[in-house]
């Protein structure tokens, strides 16, 4: 495989120059190590769907306390860092994600520059550290920019994630072993800086990766990039795995892996927009409507959260024309619909108690309390439904904080786009 790399600026990511041919050469190439991989994974199988079986069954019936599990990723360049500001005040964002790649380690001050404007008392900060194939090729210059990072940014970061979607290919390291060699000098220097760390950062439902790394790797924090966007709703299933499903299965392969006690974080996700052209990082289906992705984000967050499984999620990003939550062409600042249903989602389960999820066949419903309030967010997957309650309404809300309907009635109709109802 050609050792190139080559930037998309438009969708904040490496290009995917290998042709297809040539990549089947590379996987046929480093069979020895999916056939590691695979024998690691054979000898766990049985005790990790075992505690997936038990997470499972528990899922959602106990409650569960949500502190403050919402982040949102922000990048230097994406406007004036003020109009960053006033979004992330706007949305009550107070934890911010921030990529650092490798070939940038000569332009830190502009990082400090732009991370004292955008942090503050309460605003904390994870770090993603971006690799490429040279570092892979370069191990010396991949330790320098590790020291700078970590010198310059350890008391104003919380955590450092370590690597970037390593798991595929066109970020530059092609099997799992090429990671541990990245991982390795970055957990003896995180030591010795008194920094923490947060990994492996694999993108996508590949949870067989996980195992193999974390028994060479210890990190403070367990990270996912959980992109569930080319199955379209996060209800749907791939592999007959649903994003809850997948949530559980992938805190049972940590618990099996011997980090039981860690947390989880999924530090990547987002549902690309259709007609947004070069600036989308994907084409074809995972591509969707504004609405949709308002829709997507606001049942993506509850569905992951509510099963207390997963401690944080952060959006990927606050200002991106192709997916973001604020369309920042031409310089300017458009608030999508789902900025509004990211701001109004975190006004109502910050601090707020999640009862478990209500049975029922034909909608998804959840209960939560927040300030001796109840309601419950409900939608569906499927065609519209009436649901009625036992309860008198006291207000319904969208997905926005829109008031919908007088309060007395005892029954909602619902469908994609989920609803807010508060009880009297």
């Amino acid at each position: 495989m050609k050792d190139l790399f080559k930037w998309n600026p438009y969708a904040d990511q490496p290009h995917n120059i290998a042709p297809k041919k040539e990549r089947f050469r590379f996987h046929l190439k480093h069979s020895g190590s999916y056939i590691s991989l695979l024998l690691s994974n054979i000898s766990r199988a049985f005790p990790v769907l075992a505690r997936y079986r038990r997470i499972r069954r528990s899922l959602y019936t106990e409650p569960v306390y949500l502190e403050d599990p919402f982040g949102i990723a922000v990048s230097p360049g994406k406007m004036d860092p003020q109009k960053i500001i006033s979004g992330l005040e706007d949305m009550k964002i107070e934890k911010i994600l921030i990529r650092i790649p490798s070939w940038e380690k000569d332009k830190l001050d502009l990082y400090k520059k732009f991370i004292a404007e955008v942090r503050d008392q309460k605003r904390e900060v994870l770090i993603a550290l971006l690799q490429n194939r040279e570092d892979v090729k370069d191990p010396a210059n991949w330790r320098i920019f590790l020291e700078r990072v970590f010198d310059a940014f350890r008391d104003s970061c919380e955590v450092f994630e370590i690597g970037h979607a390593w798991n595929r290919t066109k970020w530059g390291v092609w099997d799992y072993k090429e990671y541990l060699d990245l991982a390795y000098p970055a957990r003896e220097l995180a030591e010795k800086f008194g920094v923490k760390t947060a990994g492996p950062a694999v993108i996508d439902f590949e949870f067989h990766l996980y195992p193999a790394v974390l028994k060479e790797i210890t990190f403070d924090i367990i990270s996912s990039l959980l992109y569930v966007d080319r199955v379209g709703a996060p209800e749907n299933t791939q592999f007959g795995w649903d994003t809850a499903n997948k949530t559980a299965l992938l805190r049972a392969v940590i618990d099996g892996s011997g980090q039981k006690d860690k947390s989880l974080w999924i530090t990547e996700v987002n549902w690309p927009l259709e007609g947004t052209g070069k600036y989308s990082p994907v084409s074809g289906k995972p591509n969707v409507s504004e609405s949709l992705q308002r829709d997507y984000l606001t049942r993506y967050y509850i569905l992951v959260l509510a099963g207390g499984l997963v401690e944080r999620v952060y959006w990927w990003q606050l200002a991106a024309p192709g997916y973001g939550l604020i369309d920042d062409r031409d310089n300017k600042w458009r608030k999508r619909p789902a900025y509004y249903a990211m701001r109004f989602l975190v006004s109502q389960l910050r601090r707020s108690e999640c009862l478990g999820r209500i049975q029922n066949d034909e909608a998804e419903i959840f209960s939560f309390r927040r300030n001796n309030q109840e309601f419950v967010v409900c939608w569906t997957n499927h065609k519209p439904y009436e649901l009625k309650f036992h309860q008198e309404i006291k207000k319904v809300l969208n997905v926005t904080g829109d008031e919908l309907k007088s309060a007395g009635d005892d029954a909602v109709y619902i469908d994609g786009s989920p609803k807010y109802v508060y009880f009297k």
